[in-house]
C-alpha cells in the first residue's frame, strides 16, 4: 500500500477508476457547473476525513457518489497537484471488482468511456495524469541489444505489434550511428501503422529529430537533469534501481519508471537483484507508475501487479520466444489492456 500522507498540507483525496475490463473502459462523472471546476469530468472520488484511511476514504466516498460497494482495489498512483489556490494530493486507485451498478446518488452524469477516447473531455489538471497512465499497456518491450537488425528481428516486431504490443522502447549501443537511422525509420513506421508508441533510449534530442513518442533515459541520464526534457505531450521513461533515482523520477515528472533488477539476469550477472520484497518497498515511495524489470516473463504480470508494479517490462522473455506474439498474448491474458 502507498503512504498515505506524506505531504500533510495538501489536501487528501482518494481517487477511483473503476473499471469495466470486458468492454475496455473506464467510469467518469461530471461536475455540476456551481462546483469548482464545475462542468469538468473526473474520476470518482472526494476528501479524506481526519482518522480515515486512504482505502476506506475511496470506499465510503465510492458509495456516498455512487451507490457502489468497493469488493477489490489496488493503488495505482499518486500526483501532487498547486492550482492557484489550493495543494492537492490524489491517491489514485484501479477498482476492478464492485457490487451495484453505479448512478449518480448526487444527480451527477456520469458515462463509461474507452480509455483511448478520454483527452477528448475535459478534466481538471490534476486528472491529466492518471489519463497518462491508464494509457500505458502492461507489458513494455525493449529491444535486444544487436549488432545488426535483420528481416528477423522487424518480422518479430510486426507480430508483436498485431498480437497488441503497444509500447516499444529502442535501446541498442551496438548498433553503429550510421545504421541507427534506418532502423528507427523502420520501427517507427510499423508503430504509427499498429498505433503503438515508439520511446528512444538515447538523447531527447534524437526524439524531435526523428518524431518518435518518446525518450527512455538511463539512471546517469536522470540523475543529471534539472527538469523534465521533453514537453507533456512526449513520454519521458526513466530506469531506476533505488529510492533515490525514484525520487529523482518524481521531480522532473516522468510518466513511467522501469525498476530493477527484480531478478539475476545475465546482462546484469552482477549485481544483486532487488526481489519482489524490496520493489514492493520501493513502490510504496514513488507516484510514478512503475514496470518492473529483470529476469521476468509474460507469467509474472500478475505478481508484479500485486507488489506495487503497473506492469512487467520485458527483453529476453518475448523477443527469445519460440513464438512472440503467443508470449505476449499470454503476458496479459485476462489483465485491462487500455488501450485497445
Amino acid at each position: 500500500m502507498l503512504p498515505e500522507n506524506d505531504d500533510t498540507d495538501r489536501l487528501q483525496i482518494a481517487v477511483g477508476v473503476i473499471v469495466d475490463a470486458p468492454r475496455r473502459q473506464v467510469l467518469i462523472a461530471r461536475r455540476p457547473e456551481p462546483a469548482r471546476h464545475g462542468g469538468l469530468w473526473e474520476f470518482p472520488g472526494g476528501k479524506q476525513e481526519p482518522g480515515e484511511t486512504v482505502e476506506d476514504a475511496l470506499r465510503r466516498e465510492l458509495l456516498e457518489e455512487l451507490g457502489l460497494c468497493v469488493l477489490s482495489a489496488q493503488p495505482l498512483m499518486r500526483i501532487a497537484h498547486d492550482y492557484a489556490d489550493l495543494r492537492v494530493q490524489l491517491h489514485v486507485w484501479v477498482v476492478d471488482k464492485w457490487s451495484d451498478e453505479p448512478r449518480g446518488m448526487q444527480g451527477q452524469q456520469l458515462e463509461w468511456v474507452p480509455v483511448s477516447t478520454l483527452h477528448e473531455r475535459r478534466f481538471p489538471a490534476a486528472n491529466l495524469r492518471i489519463i497518462t497512465a491508464l494509457q500505458l499497456p502492461p507489458i513494455y518491450l525493449i529491444t535486444p541489444d544487436l549488432d545488426a537488425y535483420g528481416a528477423e528481428f522487424f518480422a518479430a516486431t510486426r507480430s508483436l505489434l498485431a498480437a497488441g504490443a503497444r509500447l516499444l522502447q529502442f535501446r541498442s549501443h551496438r548498433l553503429t550511428a550510421r545504421e541507427r537511422p534506418e532502423v528507427l525509420r523502420r520501427l517507427l513506421a510499423l508503430c504509427r501503422e499498429s498505433g503503438a508508441r515508439l520511446l528512444i533510449n538515447g538523447a531527447p534530442a534524437e526524439v524531435m529529430a526523428y518524431g518518435a513518442h518518446g525518450v527512455h533515459l538511463s539512471a546517469a541520464q536522470l540523475m543529471g537533469l534539472q527538469q523534465r526534457p521533453l514537453p507533456g505531450s512526449f513520454l519521458v521513461g526513466v530506469s531506476c534501481h533505488n529510492a533515490e533515482e525514484l525520487g529523482q523520477a518524481e521531480r522532473i515528472d516522468a510518466d513511467l519508471a522501469v525498476l530493477g533488477p527484480v531478478a539475476r539476469t545475465p546482462t546484469h550477472a552482477g549485481q544483486v537483484p532487488l526481489g519482489w520484497p524490496e520493489f514492493r518497498q520501493l513502490a510504496r515511495t514513488t507516484q510514478v507508475p512503475l514496470y518492473a524489470l529483470g529476469g521476468l516473463g509474460p507469467g509474472d504480470l500478475a505478481a508484479a501487479r500485486r507488489a506495487g508494479a503497473w506492469g512487467v517490462a520485458m527483453i529476453s522473455a518475448m523477443w527469445s520466444a519460440p513464438d512472440p506474439a503467443a508470449a505476449y498474448r499470454a503476458g496479459f491474458a485476462g489483465e485491462f489492456e487500455s488501450n485497445q
